[in-house]
């Protein structure tokens, strides 16, 4: 196998193009806490930190997730259960993205190097707990809302509100739009003994849950907003995020599940650029 198949493989498996959904929040939080461009170097640093990190905990789940995902026609033609990477290869792709974290944040502030295990073993308790309780979705959300806090805490070296608030917005996000993916597995998950909130709760319940944390993640980023007296600019995208999540819900309903791979991937995609793009413009008419 070439190196470039053999690449490619590794990039199916941790879906590289999803690194969109929290890595440029990850750049909001180092714009926002020094209130302007936060230099080259740092969002460089950031960037291999977020990206091994995201590489790690996906190369988790996929390993820890193998035998449950073969079971499931939606995943069993992903890398591991259709036998195009062994669990070895996988194993060592693990320890390299673990690596590449470790490397990006000890060039940040050093506070973070005492902080990096608080992002680390959480990651390795998501992928156990759809085992145990539909909360998981929140567990990922919190996961992946440490993304802003992270890139706050990188240039700053000190937690600030609007820090946590991001935090919020973002877990709230993430948690609302990964219970509308759930749907889809929701009868191959009764199977199987797992839980989710479609699973567990039906999906009218779960959508309702997904639409409460969505409408909570725009009152956050709101919030951030007025905590740090950001502009017009930034209202803008705050308005244009609410109008997409909403968008988003209206894409999946109980009775019509066939547009959720959109809600998912390009809805999501572009709130994330969008919101960084108008934070970043806000940001440099200050």
């Amino acid at each position: 196998m070439s190196a470039v198949a053999l690449a490619q493989r590794f990039a199916n498996l941790v879906r590289i193009e999803h690194t969109v959904f929290a890595l440029p929040y990850a750049y909001v939080g180092a714009i926002l806490a020094v209130g302007g461009w936060p230099g080259i170097s740092a969002l460089g640093w950031i960037t291999v930190a977020m990206v091994g990190a995201r590489s790690f905990a996906m190369a988790v789940n996929r390993l820890v997730d193998a035998a449950i995902d073969a079971r499931n026609p939606r995943t069993a033609g992903r890398e591991l259960p259709a036998g195009r990477l062994k669990r070895s290869q996988v194993v060592l792709f693990a320890v390299a993205s673990l690596a590449v974290f470790v490397a990006g944040v000890s060039q940040l502030a050093p506070i973070t190097r005492w902080l990096a295990p608080l992002v680390v073993i959480p990651m390795v308790i998501y992928p156990y707990l759809k085992r145990f309780t539909p909360l998981c979705h929140l567990w990922l959300g919190v996961v992946d809302g440490l993304a802003p806090v992270g890139g706050w805490v990188a240039v700053t070296g000190r937690f600030d509100i609007a820090a946590w608030l991001l935090g919020a917005a973002v877990a709230c996000w993430i948690a609302g739009f990964d219970i509308i993916y759930a749907t889809m597995d929701i009868e191959v998950d009764r199977a199987q003994g797992l839980h989710s909130m479609p699973a567990d709760y039906g999906i009218a319940r779960a959508l309702h849950v997904s639409r409460a944390l969505h409408a909570l993640s725009v009152v956050a980023l709101a919030a951030v907003g007025f905590s740090l007296g950001l502009g017009p600019v930034y209202a803008i995208g705050v308005v244009a995020v609410a109008a997409l999540l909403a968008y988003e819900q209206n894409l999946v309903s109980p009775g019509d599940l066939s547009r959720v791979d959109m809600a998912f991937l390009s809805v999501n995609g572009l709130i994330a650029l969008l919101y960084l793009a108008t934070v970043s413009l806000d940001v440099a008419l200050s």
